[in-house]
């Protein structure tokens, strides 16, 4: 009887620690996965027409009209052949040019939850096309994010996030519609192989970066039953490659992108059609990065070596620091096991930039410094406030995948985020407490793949440089499964983009 008690009790403590094992592979799911979320939130402001995202011809390009035929359109946007929202754009003309608005609903499954993503801009265009302000607002299930500006005198005005403080950058050429891109590259006189090259300017990331469309020459495409005469045009933005249709009138009949991603004109019925069922494949999984070889207790790891293959042209931050990186090989070696910190790549002696307030880093708002002296004593030394602040964020703020710009703010307002709040809310509570601190964003390992991530650095003056911290996984410093890419705020990880479907590594050796 005793023996049957006993091994209930067993059989009842496996299924214990089988769904604790769950739980937990779950919720490192979650806050992993967030970097493919940040990621793919940057390639929809650059693929879709939103005015957020703005083109300008190089400095002695001459500007060309970009504006198509009064009216509305309306396309499905597609997942691997399964509709995940629609897209509906108005362009009315006015006495002083037109009046742009466009709406786009969708449903995206990340870590097996699906999150609806509501995105609603306008903007006056003066009569050339050129943008005379706009607005931008993003919903999804837990934030909101928004923004709007006004071009003049050579100047972008921008207020944006929950503080809406005032935000001027010079603009001494003429800003268009993000969409007119592809739009004037459709209506030009490009013969097929030649192209242009564009300069993106996208204020949600405050970057600039260069995109260039090739014409593919003329061909007819089926639109609502119809066969449309189009220009084919290839698309390449930081090495992430797209297909897209153009009407002689201007109008982006369709686009093909990464992941499966298809944007179609359709009638209004076909767009609204089918929506509450609407949801695509899991984006996490499909941007993660097989590994060739499983890794066991990635933390008692002391180095690891991997080869990457297929890496593109971007500005990756693979050498220094605890990395090192020569003729494909990328070697990570544990910051436990050195003696003394490396010098980092990006710290030439001046610690100020790491200090500052900035766009989404607001470590001078009252509310982080007020929670950060609640955390942290003024005669802690820098090692114990770091250590402090890293097992705060991670013990506190809830882990979940998150549709929106990384806000420190609305972070610790909603207590809820995947790695990227969880790193943007370090970097501004880090920086309010007078430690330089970073966000590097790259991969990381979890169950037999890379995924996309993002951590922080935080400068210890008494070891002498930079130690890595996950706030999201509660690591201080992190193990070497960590591969960082670049270095900085939302701005530097647009490069991260072309790495989506493109990058394949190999481990070539382990160290413990």
């Amino acid at each position: 009887m005793l023996t049957v008690r006993l091994n209930k009790l067993v059989e009842g403590w496996k299924r214990l620690l089988k769904l604790i094992t769950k739980l937990v592979g779950k919720w490192q799911s979650y806050i992993i996965g967030g970097g493919a979320i940040l990621l793919f939130f940057v390639l929809l402001l650059l693929r879709l027409d939103i005015p957020q995202r703005l083109f300008r011809g190089e400095e002695k390009q001459t500007p060309v009209m970009i504006i198509a035929a009064n009216g509305e359109t309306w396309l499905t946007i597609t997942q691997n052949g399964q509709k995940i929202g629609y897209v509906f754009r108005r362009l009315a003309q006015t006495e002083k040019g037109f009046k742009f608005s466009e709406t786009f609903f969708m449903r995206i499954n990340t870590m097996g939850i699906v999150q609806p993503i509501n995105v609603q801009t306008s903007a006056d265009l003066k009569a050339g096309g050129e943008i005379s302000d706009f607005q931008f607002a993003l919903r999804s299930n837990l934030f909101e994010f928004t923004a709007e500006g006004k071009f003049e005198d050579g100047k972008m005005s921008v207020r944006m996030g929950e503080d809406k403080n005032l935000k001027v950058f010079p603009m001494p050429n003429t800003p268009y519609l993000g969409g007119g891109v592809i739009a004037a590259a459709g209506r030009s006189n490009l013969k097929p192989g030649e192209g242009r090259t564009f300069s993106l300017f996208d204020p949600a990331t405050l970057s600039r970066r260069p995109v260039t469309i090739i014409s593919l020459g003329d061909e007819s495409l089926t639109v609502m039953g119809k066969a449309t005469p189009a220009r084919k045009l290839s698309v390449d933005f930081m090495g992430m490659k797209q297909i897209a249709w153009v009407s002689p009138e201007g109008l982006v009949l369709r686009e093909e992108g990464i992941l499966g991603i298809v944007l179609q004109m359709v009638s209004k019925k076909e767009a609204l059609s089918r929506l509450d069922a609407a949801s695509g494949s899991d984006l996490t999984a499909a941007a993660a990065i097989p590994s060739s070889t499983p890794i066991a207790d990635a933390p008692g790891l002391k180095t690891l070596t991997i080869r990457l293959h297929n890496l593109p042209a971007g500005h990756f931050l693979l050498e220094g620091g605890r990395q090192t990186y020569k003729d494909g090989l990328l070697t990570i070696r544990s910051e436990k096991s050195l003696k003394s910190m490396p010098r980092s790549p990006a710290d030439p002696g001046n610690l100020e930039p790491y200090l500052k307030a900035a766009p989404f880093i607001e470590s001078d708002n009252l509310k982080i410094k007020q929670k950060v002296s609640e955390i942290v004593a003024a005669a802690d030394d820098d090692l114990t406030k770091a250590e402090k602040l890293v097992n705060w964020v991670h013990k506190n703020i809830v882990k979940r995948p998150v549709f929106s710009v990384p806000d420190a703010l609305q972070t610790l307002e909603n207590m809820v985020g995947d790695c990227n709040e969880h790193a943007v809310l370090l970097a501004a509570m880090g920086r309010a407490a007078g430690l330089p601190t970073e966000i590097e964003t790259g991969l990381v390992y979890m169950r037999g793949s890379f995924f996309f991530h993002a951590w922080n650095v935080i400068y210890i003056k008494k070891l002498g440089g930079w130690i890595t911290a996950d706030a999201a996984l509660g690591q201080m410093p992190t193990d070497v499964t960590h591969l960082r890419f670049v270095r900085g705020s939302l701005e530097s990880q647009v490069d991260m983009t072309g790495l989506i479907g493109r990058l394949t590594l190999d481990i070539v050796g382990m160290e413990r």
